[in-house]
Parts: C-alpha cells; sequence; structure tokens
C-alpha cells in the first residue's frame, strides 16, 4: 500500500523516465567524434572551395593575398550554402555521415528547422573566432558545445 502512495505523490520516480534518459545520455555522440567529423568536412568541402577560388576565380595567391576579403567572402559564401543545405537537407554532412552522426532538435529530437540551421553555422564560426568558446562543452554536463546552446540542437548517434 505504502509504495502506490509514494508513486502517486511522486515520491519514486518512474523507471521508464529513468531509462529514456540514459537512452538519451546515450545517443549524444562524443566531442572526439564530432571533431573527426568537422575536420572531415573541412577537407572535403572547404579546402577545394579555398582552392578553387584562389586558383581559378581570382587567378593565385598574389591576387587572392590583394583581395583577402572578397577571397574569404566567397570561400564562407559557397562553404555555408553547403554545408547548411546538407545540415537542413540530409541532417547530416559527409563528415557526419562518415561518422553515423545526425543533427537533431533539442527538444524534439526530430529535424531541425532552417533558421536552426542558419544559427547553428553563424554561431560554429563565432565559436572558432572566438577561441575560448570552443571550450564551453569542457564546462556543461550535456557536453553541448557553444553553437549547440544557442541553435538549439544536438547532433546524436545515427541508428
Amino acid at each position: 500500500m505504502s509504495k502506490w502512495r509514494d508513486v502517486k505523490h511522486n515520491k519514486v520516480q518512474n523507471k521508464t523516465n529513468e531509462l529514456k534518459t540514459k537512452s538519451l545520455k546515450s545517443d549524444l555522440t562524443s566531442l572526439p567524434s564530432r571533431f573527426k567529423a568537422f575536420l572531415t568536412d573541412a577537407f572535403l568541402i572547404t579546402t577545394p572551395i579555398t582552392y578553387i577560388v584562389m586558383y581559378l576565380i581570382l587567378g593565385g595567391g598574389t591576387a587572392f593575398a590583394e583581395n583577402r576579403v572578397l577571397g574569404w567572402s566567397l570561400i564562407l559564401g559557397v562553404s555555408a550554402f553547403i554545408i547548411v543545405f546538407f545540415w537542413y537537407v540530409k541532417s547530416q554532412t559527409p563528415g557526419m555521415k562518415a561518422y553515423g552522426m545526425k543533427i537533431v532538435n533539442s527538444l524534439t529530437k526530430q529535424r531541425v528547422s532552417f533558421f536552426q540551421v542558419f544559427i547553428r553555422y553563424f554561431a560554429t564560426l563565432f565559436a572558432i573566432i572566438s577561441f575560448f568558446l570552443l571550450f564551453v562543452p569542457y564546462f556543461n554536463k550535456d557536453k553541448k558545445t557553444f553553437q549547440d546552446i544557442i541553435s538549439n540542437t544536438t547532433i546524436i548517434n545515427e541508428k
């Protein structure tokens, strides 16, 4: 009888809630895997764009050095378009696919919106530029990065 009373007055946690939180924690991707996926994307997406802009569009390294603002604007603009496209349409970039990850909404664990993806890309750039924001995951228990917190997204292991 007392067991029923404890459950009724929420003194005992439901075991299904405990299982849900444990499974959600196990679905989260580790930071080293995320970093590997980021490096893979850098080499598969950003590096070829950099070479195309430097040598085919601007005509060489000296022209790129003279027009750095134009060069970096083109590089970041094209790579932003490609990465945002992959995140929004496929929920993963090629690097994330290689390591079995996908990006989802933190609350619903469903597909992310275009606005979330757009905010996430620019929050990622901001975190990379302001070096100290890269250490945010080491100070919170969920290991969420700055861009995860700002855009309300999570990277999980693909099932």
